[in-house]
C-alpha cells in the first residue's frame, strides 16, 4: 500500500500589490520584485540577496531560484536558510 506524504509548508505563490509583487509562503513574505520607474528596472530581494532585471519575469525567476538554491545549501553559519 502506497503511503501519503504530506507537506508541512505552504506552497508559495506571488501576489501582486501596488508597487510591488510580493512572494508568500503562508503568511510570511519571503521575497518581492518591485518597479524603479527611472530606467525601467525592477529590482528584487530573496532572503538576504539582491538584484535586478530587466523585466518582471526574470525578476520573479531570480527571486524563485534563489530560494530554491538556499533552501538546499546547507548552513556554514548557523543561519538556516528559509526557516
Amino acid at each position: 500500500m502506497a503511503t501519503r506524504t504530506n507537506s508541512k509548508k505552504a506552497k508559495p505563490f506571488w501576489e501582486r500589490g501596488y508597487d510591488t509583487h510580493g512572494y508568500w509562503q503562508g503568511k510570511k513574505k519571503i521575497g518581492w520584485v518591485a518597479h524603479e520607474g527611472k530606467g525601467g528596472l525592477y529590482r528584487w530581494q530573496a532572503g538576504s540577496r539582491a538584484g535586478e532585471a530587466k523585466t518582471l519575469a526574470e525578476a520573479k525567476r531570480a527571486v524563485e531560484e534563489t530560494l530554491l538554491s538556499l533552501a538546499t545549501q546547507l548552513s556554514l553559519f548557523g543561519d538556516p536558510a528559509g526557516d
